[in-house]
This record gives structure tokens, C-alpha cells and sequence, in this order.
């Protein structure tokens, strides 16, 4: 049978859909290993002691300007409006909307930048992390650092919209590689730096990895016919456009980051390495969400704009499903990996037993405990959330937003005491918040997208989300197995053949049990194969 135009219309778009996330994949890979090697170079410098902690703190402020102005907010109203005039084959209106936003980011940032710099005792001791008073010399240095890494906002705002650009244009390798280039930045700072300058190496390596992550990418920017107006667009209607949009998100970005200084907060006052461990614990679940969730939501929501924009609902509508499959086949068995993984994993990475010992493994492997059983909500957010923004509808997943993360502050509050009083690291009680709220939070946006789009193949979903589940449980079973039997091992190993042997039984459980999507990467490999063997 002949496939019809509308469903060769929605192969290509799961077909460039898949392009673009294995793109990204190959990318996030590349980035996840610097990512790793970034974090073993740092540990085991600085540890979880003193200094390490005063940089978490401080470098907080930094990704909270980032992600109000240009990481977030912008990214969700600037794409689907930039790739819309792109499609219109208005490119000279998609440049001015472009620098227009570029110069307005650059000075509302440098104001806050440099207000948060004027400001810096006072935003450590009434905000941030209060419990660093009763320590002089680790308040003085989260103070001078925060100083030190500010500048590195301002580049990384420039450089989340230039991201946002190339994605426009269906260009994913190089911003996907760009984070690696910001993390080697602070392995530089570290190695080239640190020997003289200690913990403030890391932070001039912060702003070194900033500029590197906006450099890598203006090439290709130019190569693809950019253009730079020197104008602030405040009587342009398609900027305006893109400011309301931006209000109610950048709304929910600030309860998002809200909940992250709570937590380091909190976090400031339980015992020396909580925030260290909270962050690294968090870092460590990010990965394999960017490994999973990420790459798919980068390369799906320029797909989902375009065919909001040709008013295809219905292809949108099987993108987004077959999208939502896909994730919680991976996420399922990954969080659960990650969770019974998580001490081998920690103790390979980065225990050496003098900088970073055993003490220092149980506070990131607790906080990767509770941050790993909310892996499949924060995976399923990151597409749920973008089919929204293509839409042009920030307000939807703001509000949800602003209730899930004001919860989650709750949460971490209640959480918090009561590990306490349980006799558990109380840190953990802020990421196992975090990870309910996330959860409640994916659900409720489910609930409302297969509303707004008649539908969601709802069956499929389901059998998918059984088979995981099934097929997953079958997997944590052999991992626990081979674990007890592995205990004298090397973590190297431990890991290893850890994630090679669950991901085998998971891989022939999910063929067994006839899982659509793998039969057909499996169908897909075997032909590759047989044809390089025919050649």
C-alpha cells in the first residue's frame, strides 16, 4: 500500500525528529563524559570540604540570571516565534526580533549582574545562605566568589539565545557541544589556575567555560546568514509578541529557581558538604536526563513549531505520542539504575580517600537516591512542557509550574524535619521533594495536552508504560543479584557490567514482550548491517 501524503508528511517528521535527537545524543554523549571528567577533577581537588561548598553557593546566583532571562523564559518564547517568521520566510524580520532580544537580554542582565555584585554580603546573608554566617572565613568566600563568577550570566544569556537560533534552523550538533566546552573551561580553571589561586581558579574557570560555550557557536551563526541590528525593538510587535510570552514563563522560571535557593538554604544550615552533596546528587540525575529527555525536547520543539505554525495538529499530535513512548522506555530503567548504581557509581567517580572519602560518597549517593526516583517526571516535563511552548501557550505549564514548585518548597521544608527526625542526612529530603513535585507536576501537564490535542494514543502509552515497568523490575532483580555477588569488586567494574547486564535483560524483555520501538530499531540495525555485509 502507498503511504498517503499525510502519513509520509509524519514520517519525515519523526524521521527528522530521530535525526536530531541521535544529533543531539552523540553530542549529549560527548558532553556527559567531560561532564564526568569535570566532576572527578573538581571533587578531587576540593572535595565536599569548605571551599567547594562556598562556590556552590555562589555560583548559584549565577545560574539563577541565566535561567530567569535567557535559559528558560526566552528559550520558550523566543523559538517558536524566531523559527514562525523563519518559515514565513521573513528573515530579515527573524534577525531584528533576534538582536532586538540579544540587546535587550545584554543590559537587563548586566544590571542584575552588577546589582548582585554591589549587593553580594547581603544577598549571601539574607537569601542564598544564611547559615554560612556562623562561619566568617566560608561567608567571606562565597562573597568574593560570587563577584568572580557574575560576569559569566551575562555571556551564558547571549549564548542561550544564540542555542536557540541554530536550533531554529534545525542545527543541534554544535549547540549540543557547547556545554562541553564550558566544562572544560573549569577543568582548565582547576588544573591551569587553581595550583595557585585555589577554589578561585574554578571560578575564573566558570567564566572562561561561559565564553568558550557563546565562541564555538557564532561560526556557524554567521555561516547561516545571521544578522545583527542595532535596535531594541520596543515598537516591534513581534518583540512585544515575545515579551508576553515570556511573562508568565519567566514567572515560572523564578518559582523554579526559587525552590534552588530553598534548598541551598536549607541545605546551608545541615552539616559541612549538604549543598555539595545535594548539587552533585542533582548533576549526576541531570546526565542521564540529558542523555534521555533533553536530546528528544531539543530536537522535538522546533519540529512541534513548525507544525503548529502549518496548522498539522494531528501530525504534532503523533509526534508528541511516539515522543512520550520513547521516554518512558528509556527513563524507567534508568532511574532505576541510577538508583541501585548509585554507590559504585559515586565511590568510581570520584572517591580517592583523601580529598574525597567514603563520608563524602554518602552525601552525594543519598541525594542521587531521591533525585533518580523523580528521573521519569523531570523526562517527561521536558517534552510535555516544549509541546506548549510550540503552541505559543507559556501560561499553561507556568501555572502548573508555579504549583508543583511551590509545593515542592513545602515539601522540602516538611521532608527536611522529618529526616531529621528519622535520623536520615537531611538533604535528601530536599531532593526527594523535588522529585514528587515533578512527578504530581508531568502528570497534571499530561492530563491537560491530551485535552487540548483530543487525545494522546493513550493506549499505546499505556502498554509502554507496563512493558517499562515489567521489563525494568526484571532488570533491577539481576542487578541487585549481581551486586551481592560483586561486592569485592572494583566500582569500575561494578558499574560496568552493572549497566551492560540490566540494560541486556532489559533490551531482550522489551524484545519479548513485542515493544514496538525496539522491534523496529532492532529491524532498523539488522538491515544497516546486513547491507554493509552484501557490500
Amino acid at each position: 500500500m502507498v503511504p498517503s501524503a499525510a502519513q509520509q508528511s509524519q514520517s519525515n517528521a519523526n524521521h527528522q525528529i530521530a535525526r536530531a535527537a541521535g544529533t543531539v545524543f552523540i553530542a549529549y554523549v560527548l558532553g556527559s563524559v567531560i561532564n564526568v571528567v569535570r566532576g572527578v577533577v573538581i571533587l578531587r581537588t576540593f572535595g565536599t570540604a569548605m571551599d567547594h561548598e562556598a562556590f556552590t553557593a555562589a555560583n548559584r546566583v549565577a545560574e539563577t540570571l541565566f535561567n530567569l532571562v535567557a535559559g528558560g523564559a526566552l528559550a520558550s518564547a523566543f523559538i517558536p516565534t524566531f523559527t514562525a517568521l523563519l518559515v514565513q520566510k521573513d528573515k530579515e524580520g527573524a534577525w531584528k526580533l533576534a538582536s532586538a532580544i540579544v540587546n535587550l537580554v545584554l543590559i537587563i542582565v548586566s544590571v542584575l549582574a552588577s546589582l548582585a555584585a554591589f549587593f553580594a554580603p547581603q544577598t549571601v546573608t539574607s537569601l542564598l545562605a544564611p547559615g554560612f554566617v556562623n562561619d566568617s572565613e566560608k561567608f567571606e568566600l562565597t562573597v568574593q566568589l560570587l563577584r568572580v563568577i557574575l560576569p559569566s550570566a551575562v555571556i551564558f544569556s547571549i549564548s542561550g539565545l544564540v542555542m536557540g537560533m541554530l536550533n531554529a534552523h534545525q542545527s543541534f550538533l554544535i549547540p549540543a557541544l557547547a556545554p562541553s566546552l564550558y566544562s572544560l573551561g573549569m577543568i582548565l580553571g582547576v588544573w591551569l589556575l587553581s595550583p595557585v589561586l585555589g577554589i578561585f581558579g574554578l571560578a575564573w574557570g566558570v567564566v572562561i567555560g561561559a565564553a568558550l560555550h557563546l565562541m564555538v557557536q557564532i561560526p556557524k551563526l554567521l555561516r547561516l546568514g545571521g544578522r545583527f541590528f542595532p535596535t531594541l525593538g520596543l515598537r516591534n510587535p513581534v518583540v512585544k509578541e515575545v515579551g508576553i510570552m515570556m511573562a508568565p514563563r519567566l514567572v515560572g522560571a523564578a518559582v523554579v529557581q526559587l525552590n534552588f535557593w530553598v534548598n541551598t538554604r536549607l541545605a546551608s544550615y545541615y552539616s559541612e558538604g549538604s549543598v555539595t552533596g545535594l548539587t552533585y546528587g542533582f548533576i549526576l540525575m541531570m546526565m542521564a536526563l540529558q542523555l534521555l529527555a533533553q536530546t528528544i525536547g531539543i530536537a522535538i520543539l522546533p519540529t512541534f513549531s513548525i507544525q503548529v505554525a502549518l496548522g498539522k495538529m494531528d501530525e504534532m499530535r503523533s509526534s508528541l505520542a511516539s515522543a512520550l513512548r520513547a521516554l518512558l522506555l528509556l527513563s524507567v530503567p534508568a532511574s532505576l539504575g541510577l538508583i541501585l548504581l548509585r554507590y559504585p557509581l559515586v565511590r568510581f567517580l570520584y572517591e580517592d580517600g583523601v580529598t574525597f572519602n567514603a563520608g563524602s560518597t554518602d552525601l552525594i549517593a543519598w541525594a542521587l537516591l531521591w533525585y533518580a526516583a523523580g528521573l521519569v517526571g523531570h523526562s517527561l516535563l521536558e517534552v510535555l512542557s516544549r509541546a506548549f511552548y510550540a503552541m505559543h501557550d507559556t501560561r499553561t505549564p507556568v501555572i502548573v509550574g508555579v504549583g508543583a514548585m511551590t509545593l515542592n518548597i513545602l515539601l522540602s521544608i516538611v521532608l527536611g524535619n522529618a529526616f531529621v527526625r528519622i535520623g536520615w542526612m537531611p538533604h535528601g529530603g530536599l531532593a526527594l521533594a523535588n522529585s514528587i513535585a515533578t512527578g504530581l507536576e508531568s502528570i497534571v501537564l499530561l492530563f491537560l495536552m491530551r485535552k487540548r490535542l483530543k487525545g494522546l494514543d493513550g493506549s499505546r502509552i499505556v502498554a509502554a508504560v507496563w512493558r517499562a515497568l515489567l521489563a525494568a523490575t526484571c532488570m533491577g532483580l539481576g542487578i541487585w543479584y549481581f551486586l551481592q555477588f560483586a561486592s569485592a569488586w572494583l566500582p569500575v567494574f561494578q558499574v560496568i557490567v552493572g549497566i551492560v547486564a540490566g540494560g541486556s535483560i532489559y533490551g531482550i524483555l522489551l524484545m519479548a514482550l513485542r515493544v514496538y520501538e525496539v522491534q523496529y530499531l532492532w529491524k532498523l540495525i539488522h538491515k544497516r548491517v546486513l547491507a554493509r555485509f552484501v557490500r
